[in-house]
This record gives C-alpha cells, sequence and structure tokens, in this order.
C-alpha cells in the first residue's frame, strides 16, 4: 500500500509539474492503470488519490519540482499504443458505424471526441458512417443545426458521412410500432406518469399491460388520430413489455416507455405527425434499418444499450445487435458544452455566434485554423477508454494544438 501510495503522489507531482501547478484527480487515476490499478479498484483509492492531490496543490510550482525530481524514478513510462485497436468480427465488406447529435446546436469538441473514433474505424476497414441527426423530440430543436451540423459533418469526417434525419423516417417507425404490438411486445398505456411510477416502485403491473392485441391496435390508432376522437398529449404512451416486466432488478428497464403524443410544431415536419417515437425506440429502428455492426457511445448510455438490446430480441433481431463499446466522460472543469446554455449566451449577446473563438464549438476552432486530422489524432490517442477524462481548458487545447501541428 505505501509504495501504491507513492506510486499515487508521483504521478500527482508530474501531473501538476505539467500544468502550472495544479494536478487533476481525473489524470492521475487515468496514469495509475499503468501502475496496475484497476477498474474495480477505482472507488477503493479515489479518496486517497483526491487527498493526495489536494496536499500537492498546496505546494508551491517550486517546491512540487524539487519534490518530483526525487520521485522521477517511481513513475513508470506508459507505453503509447500506435493506431487503433481492433475491433472484433469485422467482415470483410467493412463495418457499419453511426454518430447521433441532436439539433439542439450545432457540433463542439464534445461531440468531435466521441464521434471521430467511430469515423476513423470505418476508415480503417471500410464500411459506412451515418451522422444522423436526432430530431424526434419537437421541443429541442435549433432549426439552424441541421445544415450547420451537416455541414460540419462533411468537414470533420472527410466528406464519408452520410447524413440522415430521424423525423423523415416517421411512417417506419410507426411500422414498427404496430409490429411490436402485433407481437405482445408493445402495450399502449393510459395510467398517469404518477400511477405508472407507483407500478415501477412497487413492482407491479400496469392494468393497461394485460390488454389483448386488438385492443392495444385500437388504442394505437387513437394515439394517431387527429381529431377530437383522438387522445391528448399526455393521455397515452406506448409502452415495451420489458424482459422480467415489473420483476426487472433494475427499474429503469421495467416496461420503459417508446413512443408519446408531442402536438408541439417541429421544425422540420410541421403538425405533419403527432405521436414521436422516443430515443430507445427511434434508434433501435434504425440500427436495425441501417444495419449496424458495431457502435461506440458514452457510458452512461449502457442502460440505453440494455433497452436497445430487448427491442432488438422482441423483433427477433437479436443476433443483429450490433457490438458495442463505451467511452468515458469527457469532464471539463471550466468549460461550458451545453448547446442550450450556448445558445442563450449568444442570444443574451455575451458571445457574437457560434464562431465566436471563445466557443468550443467546430465552427469556431475551424474558423481558428484548426485541422479536422487534430481531432481524429485527439481520438486515436484515447482510444477505446471507459475511464472518465477530467480536463480543463489550458489542457485540452495544449494536446489539440500539439495533434494540430502535427
Amino acid at each position: 500500500m505505501k509504495s501504491f501510495e507513492k506510486k499515487i503522489r508521483a504521478h500527482a507531482l508530474k501531473n501538476a509539474v505539467a500544468h502550472d501547478g495544479r494536478a487533476q484527480a481525473g489524470a492521475v487515476i487515468s496514469a495509475m492503470f499503468s501502475e496496475g490499478l484497476k477498474k474495480d479498484d477505482v472507488k477503493k483509492y479515489a479518496k486517497e488519490i483526491s487527498k493526495i492531490v489536494a496536499d500537492i496543490n498546496k505546494l508551491s510550482l517550486e517546491q512540487q519540482e524539487k519534490e518530483f525530481s526525487t520521485l522521477k524514478d517511481v513513475v513508470s513510462e506508459r507505453e503509447v499504443r500506435e493506431g487503433l485497436e481492433e475491433l472484433p468480427n469485422v467482415r470483410k465488406t467493412g463495418v457499419m458505424m453511426r454518430f447521433a447529435p441532436s439539433p439542439s446546436g450545432p457540433l463542439h469538441i464534445g461531440h468531435a471526441a466521441t464521434a471521430c473514433i467511430s469515423f476513423l474505424y470505418v476508415k480503417k476497414y471500410g464500411g459506412k458512417f451515418y451522422v444522423r441527426i436526432e430530431d424526434t423530440n419537437p421541443g429541442n430543436i435549433y432549426p439552424k443545426a441541421y445544415d450547420m451540423i451537416a455541414d460540419e459533418s462533411k468537414w470533420l469526417f472527410d466528406g464519408i458521412a452520410k447524413i440522415q434525419i430521424q423525423s423523415d423516417n416517421m411512417k417506419k417507425y410507426y411500422e414498427y410500432a404496430d409490429k411490436l404490438i402485433r407481437k405482445k411486445a408493445a402495450y399502449v398505456c393510459t395510467c398517469t406518469s404518477e400511477q405508472f411510477k407507483e407500478f415501477v416502485d412497487n413492482q407491479k403491473e400496469c392494468p393497461c399491460r394485460n390488454l389483448s392485441v386488438d385492443d392495444n391496435i385500437i388504442r394505437w390508432k387513437k394515439m394517431l388520430d387527429k381529431t377530437k376522437k383522438g387522445f391528448g398529449e399526455g393521455d397515452a404512451v406506448l409502452r415495451f413489455k420489458s424482459e422480467n416486466g415489473m420483476q426487472n432488478k433494475n427499474p429503469a428497464m421495467r416496461d420503459f416507455p417508446l413512443a408519446r403524443i408531442n402536438l408541439t410544431k417541429h421544425a422540420r415536419q410541421g403538425n405533419k405527425y403527432r405521436v414521436w417515437p422516443l430515443m430507445n425506440f427511434a434508434v433501435s429502428v434504425d440500427d436495425i434499418e441501417d444495419k449496424m455492426t458495431h457502435i461506440i457511445r458514452a457510458k452512461d448510455h449502457r442502460d440505453n444499450a440494455e433497452r436497445q438490446r430487448m427491442i432488438f430480441k422482441a423483433l427477433g433481431k437479436e443476433k443483429q445487435f450490433p457490438w458495442t463499446a463505451f467511452l468515458g466522460r469527457y469532464k471539463f472543469t471550466d468549460m461550458e458544452l451545453s448547446s442550450s446554455q450556448m445558445r442563450k449566451d449568444i442570444d443574451a449577446g455575451k458571445f457574437r455566434g457560434w464562431d465566436d473563438p471563445r466557443l468550443p464549438t467546430i465552427a469556431s476552432l475551424r474558423k481558428q485554423g484548426y485541422k479536422p486530422q487534430a481531432f481524429w489524432k485527439f481520438a486515436e490517442r484515447v482510444g477505446l477508454s471507459e475511464s472518465d477524462k477530467v480536463m480543463d481548458k489550458k489542457e485540452y487545447f495544449n494536446l489539440l494544438n500539439a495533434f494540430n501541428r502535427g
């Protein structure tokens, strides 16, 4: 343990010296994997690492440099991986992969960090790379984002990305909803959200769950009905009949929603549709239709991946479910990545537009002279790591600038 603590301190000092006297716990945790730290033990050592980092950050840079000079030999030099890790189950025809941004705003560095790795694998193996704009939530759309995302994707992904817009596939989603109902894998629920939460919390089945297929088809048509005879907004939800039902150990898996009524006017489709698929349903349908083979996504989508696997299974497509890898999150300590917040700040006059040099958007960095290859190299260096990356703006741009010069 004392030897391990010494290594933690050595890495914390190294990190502090490299960043003007301020070490980051996340960077130290990442470095400790090369010293034998296991993912399962991160929680065990996280408190100790934070304590050591806090202690070192109290020292002056001169004191840090002096102490690190005595501990240099303790730090292992991590082997730098060259190129991309190999993916399993790659076919001769290549891979089918995707990146799915919401049109709440244009692309930013967070998008680039997670999307470029998929793009690079398509370049490596061949196949197709889709940029799928997820616009089935009418209330969260910035109309200009459609063109901005398409233009930025063309630049960032070397012109090979095929642009898709989910709201153009509404009829296909309705066809799949009908299939699920007829397979007794989905039902229309008219319970209030409060009532259904009680069923979930108490692990009891909703009365709507046992309706016949015919009754559910009638209810589904009533959801789609635009006349006064149809359900109103909030009156009904299409739900999935989950594996193990309300007994599923994970509450998030218990008969999750697939589609809902939303009467907000859609930026692209106007009032043409009133029932909108929710993310897990729309993504499952698109992944089936596009024959996705490999998916790389943020690790906070683990539950969503499991929900989508259930939908694939219910449709008899379980063998087609894509191989999936999860990436750690990027946590920037002093940089805002919310498109909605950036939009508010632009509207308030804090920034002059999406290409303001103070914003971490692709539009801004592209205008400043950054090349797509800089983002590719950044993604390749990180690879398929599930470790969270905690960094500040200076640290990120030091890395990006180095890759931009290369």
